[in-house]
C-alpha cells in the first residue's frame, strides 16, 4: 500500500490506519507485570544496557492496576483529545510472551473483553521467546482478533548487539519473523540508531538486513542515554560520541531511502521520561525531529524505497 504524498514522502502508521479503518486508531501502552529472560538470568542479568527500569514501558498503564482498569484510564485520556478513535491495546514493558503458558493466556484474554473499538491486539517481545507453545498460543489468538508482534532488533550487526547485551542473535530474530508471519500476525520492528560501535553504514545495513524479511512495519528510534541504566552509568563516567540531530537526520533519511515502500514506518522518533534523559537532549523535541525530516526529504524529492528502486547511495 502506497500511502505517500508531498508532505509525507513515506508511509506513515496514521495514514495507513485511516485507509485501512477509516478512523485514527491509538495504540494504549500496557504494563503486565511480566519480566525478561535478559533480566532475570535465564539468558543474561540486568537487560540490554540502554533498557530503563520500566523496560520500555514508560509511558504504558500503572502495573497495580488490572488491564482493564489501566486500558480504561489511558482510554479517556485519549478521548479528551481525539472523539472517534479506535484502539489498540499494547502490551509494551518487558517481554510479552515470556511467563507462564495459562498466565500469558489470562492476559491476552482480557485485551479480547475490552470493548467493540479494539481493532486488535499489540504485543512487544523478543525474538528469542517465541517457542512452540507461545506460538500455538499466538494461533489462538489469531482466530479471535488481529494481532501484531513488535520484535526489538536494535541493530543487525552482532559485534554492537553484544556490546549493548541484546543476548539474542540475527538467526533467533530471522526465525522469529518467518514463523510469525506464518500465523498471519503483522511483524513491526524496533531498530535504534547511534548506539555505541554502528557506524553509519551499520544503520544503513540493518535496513538492508530487514528489507530482506516480511517485515509489515518499523519504529526508527534514536539512542537516548537514560540515568540508572547500564549505559547510563557509563556514559557519566566516560562520555562516547553521541549523534547530533542533524546526523540523526542525515542517517533516517538515507534509511528511509533504502527502506521497502510497502512497510509502514510506526514511528522515527524515541519515547522516553524527560527527567532521565541524560543525553541527547534533542530528542525532547519530536516535532522539531519529525519536522526536520520532513524537511530533507522534500529537499531531495526522496521518497521511501527510491534507492532501493535506483540501486543508488544518497
Amino acid at each position: 500500500m502506497n500511502l505517500m504524498n508531498r508532505e509525507k514522502h513515506y508511509n506513515t502508521l496514521n495514514n495507513y490506519y485511516l485507509a485501512k479503518y477509516g478512523k485514527k486508531v491509538a495504540k494504549v501502552s500496557l504494563n503486565a507485570g511480566l519480566t525478561c529472560p535478559n533480566k532475570d538470568g535465564k539468558k543474561g542479568y540486568g537487560g540490554c544496557t540502554y533498557c530503563s527500569k520500566e523496560g520500555a514501558g514508560d509511558f504504558a498503564g500503572d502495573v497495580n492496576e488490572s488491564l482493564t482498569l489501566q486500558f480504561e484510564h489511558i482510554k479517556a485520556i485519549m478521548n479528551q483529545k481525539w472523539k472517534d478513535t479506535l484502539y489498540m491495546p499494547y502490551l509494551q514493558a518487558n517481554t510479552n510472551t515470556y511467563g507462564e503458558i495459562n498466565k500469558l493466556k489470562a492476559i491476552y484474554d482480557e485485551l479480547l473483553t475490552l470493548g467493540p473499538n479494539v481493532i486488535g491486539i499489540s504485543i512487544s517481545t523478543r525474538a528469542d521467546c517465541l517457542g512452540d507453545d507461545i506460538l500455538i498460543l499466538l494461533k489462538n489468538l489469531c482466530s479471535k482478533t488481529h494481532v501484531q508482534v513488535e520484535l526489538g532488533l536494535q541493530t543487525s550487526n552482532e559485534i554492537t548487539a553484544q556490546l549493548v547485551n541484546r543476548n539474542s542473535t540475527n538467526e533467533e530474530f530471522i526465525k522469529a519473523v518467518y514463523d510469525l508471519k506464518k500465523l498471519g500476525i503483522e511483524v513491526v520492528v524496533h531498530i535504534m540508531n547511534g548506539l555505541p560501535n554502528d557506524t553509519k553504514e551499520d544503520m544503513i545495513n540493518t535496513i538492508k538486513f530487514l528489507n530482506n524479511l516480511p517485515i509489515d512495519g518499523i519504529k526508527i528510534h534514536s539512542l537516548c542515554v537514560l540515568k540508572n541504566t547500564r549505559m547510563g552509568d557509563g556514559y557519566l563516567k566516560k562520555p562516547f560520541p553521541i549523534l547530533t540531530l542533524n546526523e540523526y537526520v542525515d542517517i533516517v533519511v538515507e534509511q528511509i531511502g533504502y527502506l521497502r515502500d510497502d512497510i509502514i514506518i510506526h514511528r522515527l522518533s524515541a519515547d522516553f521520561d524527560p527527567v532521565d534523559l541524560i543525553v541527547p537532549t534533542w530528542t525532547i523535541k519530536k516535532m522539531v525531529v519529525m519536522n526536520e525530516i520532513d524537511k530533507k526529504l522534500r529537499a531531495l524529492n526522496l521518497y521511501q524505497g527510491d534507492y532501493l528502486k535506483k540501486g543508488q547511495s544518497s
